[in-house]
């Protein structure tokens, strides 16, 4: 019989159970500092959709630009579910089905692509989710746009509930990679990032595999997206479907350690950070200096932030 500190299950419970503290302790924490409570929702957002992207880019190794698309699909799959009278659990629901529903068979078929043209195709569907919900203005609003039932509550309230909503989010993300990474869905992602024909002829259904991670990436995102939705109170398709919610996600994980667990979340973190002290300082040049500091961290630590204090750690 394994101890209990062999257990598999051990770390994924514990980051479950730290979530649920931070969940619950912050907003009392934080009532007093509306800027910094926005602040830490924002990056526990940030964290859910870099582990997202992580699960494929990262454990697969194909860069993955759909994160927008499942991200949005989420989004107004919970609104207008909320509209039609559902309940609040039940969107978020759904907004997570739609996600998994769209990428086991888009991810089937364009996991068939490598490099670039996978990264293109996959950008492709953010494009078309964004025109067809555009287009859709019977159901969606069009370009105008949709509001969320209760978005004219307590501001307050709101935001306690998004912050706790987005940590338990990101809390269940982490444990989620933990046991892919630990499990035998991650050996056979890693076998695929490695050599992905060596894989094949191992044995290991690399086509299945790789569509499992892009389903349960989508499957996150799309919860994402919903609990985006319910804070923001309206949404519309040029916010919800901006590529730079297929961008971040890559830098944060591409600063933190590509493939790692954890570096999702350390690259996140500093990722907000150098966003912030960029837009507090230099308004103007933000965007561009932001870009010249994450160029030099990536070229000083090309692995990653984790991998790189690993390697010197060994050494």
């Amino acid at each position: 019989m394994k101890s209990l500190t062999q257990s598999p299950w051990l770390l994924p419970v514990l980051v479950l159970a730290a979530g649920a503290a931070i969940a619950i302790g912050a907003p009392a924490l934080l009532s007093q500092h509306t800027y910094v409570s926005r602040l830490a929702t924002s990056l526990a957002l940030l964290v859910t959709l870099s582990i997202a992207w992580n699960l494929v880019g990262g454990f697969t190794g194909y860069p993955s630009f759909a994160t927008a698309a499942f991200f949005g699909l989420g989004a107004y799959a919970t609104a207008v579910a909320q509209q039609a009278g559902w309940p609040v659990m039940a969107g978020f629901a759904l907004a997570a089905i739609c996600g998994a529903l769209l990428a086991a068979p888009f991810g089937f078929a364009i996991l068939r692509l490598r490099g670039h043209y996978f990264a293109i195709a996959s950008l492709m569907l953010v494009t078309i989710l964004k025109e067809l919900t555009t287009g859709w203005a019977s159901l969606t609003g069009g370009g105008m746009g949709i509001n969320l039932p209760g978005a004219g509550g307590d501001p307050i309230a709101i935001a306690r509930i998004a912050l706790q909503t987005m940590v338990m989010l990101a809390a269940v993300a982490l444990a989620l990679s933990i046991v892919v990474a630990k499990g035998r869905l991650g050996f056979g992602l890693a076998c695929i990032r490695m050599n992905e024909t060596a894989a094949l002829g191992a044995g290991i259904d690399a086509p299945r595999l790789k569509t499992i991670a892009f389903t349960l990436s989508a499957a996150i995102c799309g919860l994402a997206g919903a609990a985006y939705a319910r804070w923001i109170g309206y949404i519309d398709p040029s916010d919800v479907y901006d590529v730079m919610w297929s961008v971040r996600p890559i830098i944060a994980t591409l600063i933190g350690g590509v493939g790692t667990i954890f570096g999702p979340v350390v690259g996140a973190i500093v990722y907000m950070v150098f966003e912030e002290l960029m837009w507090r300082n230099l308004l103007t040049f933000g965007t561009g200096a932001l870009g010249v500091l994450i160029a030099l961290l990536v070229l000083v630590m090309p692995g990653g932030i984790i991998p790189t204090l690993l390697k010197r750690k060994a050494s």
